[in-house]
């Protein structure tokens, strides 16, 4: 009797000590990406516009 009370001891010490703690949890920050557009568009447009001002004179 007296082993089975020291084992049931045992388990509720043990069980106590892997409980952990009541510390919030550790939350990684979010990368946020942010997408950037491309400026090709503007490069074309611009040598277009050049070169109709090349072709009026």
């Amino acid at each position: 009797m007296k082993k089975l009370a020291l084992a049931a001891v045992l388990v509720m010490v043990g069980t106590a000590a892997f409980a952990g703690t009541l510390a919030p949890p550790v939350m990684e920050p979010e990368v946020i990406v942010a997408q950037t557009g491309s400026s090709t568009g503007a490069i074309i447009v611009g040598l277009m516009a050049l070169v109709l001002l090349a072709a009026l004179r």
